[in-house]
């Protein structure tokens, strides 16, 4: 039995409640297409989608992201740098923080209603005080369209790229969507996915049935797998990533593009370990030019402070998995402009 608790406006109700400025329509449309360029190959830029393993709280992700906007206008000419706001969480065993979606305030009980205005306020300032639009996790499709006006890049998580809905939705998303490898690491489920998200699709969302056409933008993202004893397998490897590119080759797929997500378990969530698979990707780029074409950029989790703590106790550190301190970033960033 469900229990009814609080009524949700639809998304363009929601829209009409906290809107994007019109001053900032045109950054976002900008940002759209800087982003869009490096995944279709026609810029040369390296994308570095960086942040958070999950905004649990306002201030700190907009002072992160503040600098990180600074941070650009250093590195503009050789990298398209991506705020990661996340503000859903998957949880493997259904309990947890969900993100600030569901839980606007991680120790309290969920308040979605709540939770989207929080976001869409979120991301407004962010545009304000960084000028970079930002990528989150499409984790429930039914959700996407409360933020689809706010996002320059969406990724599907390792636990949802098997799913149908997903790869549905992604196909009428119209900027970039990466398709992280399942759980199972499996490389032809992974190109099955990219095929029915690059397709032309006719299915029913939310009260309508809608038909798309397709994303030419959707692409890997390798995360690395967990095997069946649970253990964690690294997939950023040369040889990976170059089965990916002969997949994309024989399904004729659209846009050849891989981001390599440097946490997870390519890094068995070490997450210092983040800065030595970055330095080992940038150095296959620069040995073989088929791998220098496809893979486009990085996932970096990656905060104000090292680490992470079971709760909100230290300022700028995260709640979830463990990621990079501020200081660290900036020089890997740095290092990936040295060298992309």
């Amino acid at each position: 039995m469900f229990e009814k608790q609080i009524k949700i406006p639809t998304a363009e109700e929601i829209k009409r409640l906290v809107p994007l400025p019109r001053s900032l329509k045109e950054i976002k449309e900008r940002r759209d297409r800087e982003v869009a360029d490096v995944i279709a190959g026609r810029s040369s830029k390296l994308l570095v989608i960086v942040g958070p393993c999950s905004a649990h709280e306002i201030k700190p992700v907009l002072e992160y992201t503040e600098r990180l906007g600074k941070l650009s206008d250093k590195v503009g000419d050789k990298l398209v740098l991506v705020p990661r706001i996340y503000t859903n969480k998957p949880r493997t065993k259904g309990v947890g923080y969900k993100g600030m979606f569901s839980q606007p305030d991680p120790d309290k009980q969920e308040n979605i209603l709540k939770g989207i205005l929080t976001i869409r306020e979120l991301h407004n300032k962010n545009l304000e005080v960084s000028g970079l639009s930002a990528a989150d996790e499409m984790l429930y499709p039914d959700n996407y369209a409360y933020v689809d006006d706010l996002l320059s890049y969406v990724a599907v998580g390792a636990r949802s790229s098997e799913n149908q809905m997903h790869r549905l939705v992604a196909s009428g998303i119209e900027v970039p969507v990466g398709i992280k490898n399942p759980m199972g690491g499996s490389i032809p489920v992974t190109l099955n996915s990219v095929f029915a998200a690059q397709s032309a699709q006719i299915f029913k969302y939310r009260s309508y049935q809608v038909a798309t056409g397709g994303n030419e933008l959707a692409h890997v993202i390798l995360r690395g797998l967990v095997d069946s004893y649970g253990n964690d397998i690294p997939n950023y490897h040369y040889e990976t990533v170059m089965q990916i590119f002969e997949g994309y080759r024989l399904s004729h797929l659209k846009n050849p593009a891989v981001i390599i997500d440097a946490n997870h378990s390519n890094s068995g969530k070490h997450f210092r370990q983040q800065i030595r698979i970055v330095e080992e990707v940038l150095q296959n780029r620069l040995y073989d030019g088929d791998f220098k074409s496809i893979v486009k950029g990085f996932m970096i989790e990656s905060f104000l402070e090292e680490g992470n703590q079971a709760s909100d106790v230290v300022y700028g550190k995260s709640i979830t998995d463990p990621c990079l301190g501020w200081e660290d970033t900036e020089r890997l960033i740095y290092d990936i402009a040295e060298k992309a």
